[in-house]
C-alpha cells in the first residue's frame, strides 16, 4: 500500500503542477505577467498560494515552450517576441496550413469536418463571452484537430509549437475593444467552405484568417496591459 499511496502522491503534485501552468499562462494572456520582466518562483508561488516547487516545475514547461526563459539567479523572464519573429511564425503558418487545408477540404468526409463545427461555435461563444482561456483553448483544438485530418502527427506538432511560440500576450485590451470575435466567426466561415468542398477558397480564407491573426498581435502589443483578472494569478487554481 505505501507504493500506491507514492503514486498518489506523484499524480497530485503532477496535478498541481498543470494548474500552476495554467494559472501562469492565464497571467501571460491577460497581461499579468509582462514580456520582458523577471519573476521568481517563490515570489510567484506565495501570489498563487502553493509552494516553490511546482511553480519552478510549471516554468520550466514553459521554457521549453519558449514563453519564458531562466535567469540565473533571479528566476524567469518572459519571453520577448520581436516583430520579425510574429512575421516569421506567420509566414510558416501560412505556408503549413493554408494547403494542408485545400488538402483536408479534397479528402476529409462532411461528417469529419462537421465534427469540428461546435469547436468552431465554441471559439465564437468565448469571443463574445469575453473567456480568454477559454477562446485560445477551443482556437487550439479546432486548428490542431482540422490539421489532424490530413493524417501527419508532425504537420500538427509543428503547427502547435508555432502557435505556443507566438502566443498572443495582453488580450483583455482586444478582448474589451471587441476586436476578438470576428476573427472568431471566422472559424465558422471556413468550416462552411470546407464542408461546400471549395478547396481554392477555403484556402483563400485559410490566408486571410492568418493575416488577420497577426495583426491582432501587433494590435494587442500596442494595448496597454490590461486590468487583472478577478482573484488574480490564484484564480487559475482549482481543488
Amino acid at each position: 500500500m505505501g507504493d500506491l499511496k507514492q503514486h498518489s502522491l506523484i499524480k497530485a503534485q503532477e496535478r498541481l503542477r498543470d494548474q500552476v501552468g495554467h494559472a501562469l499562462r492565464a497571467a501571460l494572456i491577460a497581461g499579468e505577467l509582462r514580456p520582458g520582466s523577471v519573476y521568481s518562483a517563490p515570489g510567484l508561488a506565495a501570489e498563487l498560494g502553493v509552494s516553490a516547487t511546482p511553480v519552478r516545475e510549471a516554468m520550466l514547461d514553459l521554457a521549453r515552450e519558449g514563453l519564458v526563459e531562466p535567469v540565473r539567479n533571479k528566476g524567469f523572464r518572459i519571453t520577448e517576441v520581436s516583430e520579425r519573429d510574429l512575421d516569421q511564425y506567420t509566414e510558416l503558418r501560412t505556408m503549413i496550413e493554408v494547403p494542408t487545408v485545400g488538402k483536408v477540404t479534397r479528402m476529409a468526409t462532411r461528417e469529419q469536418l462537421e465534427a469540428l463545427r461546435p469547436i468552431a461555435e465554441e471559439i465564437v461563444t468565448s469571443a463574445r463571452e469575453h473567456n480568454l482561456i477559454g477562446y485560445l483553448e477551443a482556437d487550439r483544438r479546432f486548428h490542431l484537430t482540422l490539421l489532424g485530418l490530413a493524417g501527419n502527427e508532425r504537420l500538427v506538432e509543428t503547427v502547435g509549437d508555432l502557435r505556443k511560440r507566438s502566443r498572443l500576450y495582453g488580450l483583455t485590451g482586444l478582448d474589451e475593444a471587441g476586436k476578438l470575435t470576428s476573427s472568431a466567426e471566422e472559424h465558422l466561415e471556413l468550416l462552411d467552405l470546407m464542408i461546400a468542398g471549395d478547396a481554392e477558397a477555403a484556402e483563400a480564407c485559410m490566408a486571410r484568417h492568418l493575416g488577420h491573426v497577426r495583426s491582432l498581435w501587433a494590435e494587442g502589443r500596442d494595448e496597454p496591459v490590461g486590468r487583472p483578472a478577478p482573484g488574480g494569478l490564484g484564480s487559475g487554481l482549482t481543488g
